[in-house]
């Protein structure tokens, strides 16, 4: 992703009123990832049935922070919901705001 370069990684942290949304195939995902169960996962990783940990300055708790390009510790194996985004829209945190459609 040659286009996530230079990313602030605005969207590894959590807004007000929003959540990581989190299924089955996600928790069972990160469980193989990290070689342990689905419960593991569950009582490791998550905030409540459908969201993951975020940390006192609100970032998702595999986000890696500095500027190097690998940022999300679990980069192969995160949810979907990180996986579609922008979903088919350009990224609004790396276009300039005034060629947002």
């Amino acid at each position: 992703m040659d286009d996530c370069q230079g990313c602030p990684a605005y969207c590894c942290f959590k807004a007000d009123g929003a959540y990581l949304l989190i299924t089955a195939c996600d928790i069972n995902r990160l469980a193989r990832f990290f070689g342990i169960t689905d419960g593991e996962v569950r009582r490791k990783y998550m905030a409540n049935r459908h969201s993951l940990q975020v940390r006192d300055d609100r970032s998702c708790i595999f986000f890696v922070p500095g500027d190097a390009p690998e940022r999300c510790l679990v980069y192969e194996a995160r949810p979907y919901q990180c996986r579609s985004f922008p979903h088919g829209e350009p990224c609004p945190y790396l276009v300039p705001p005034g060629d947002l459609i």
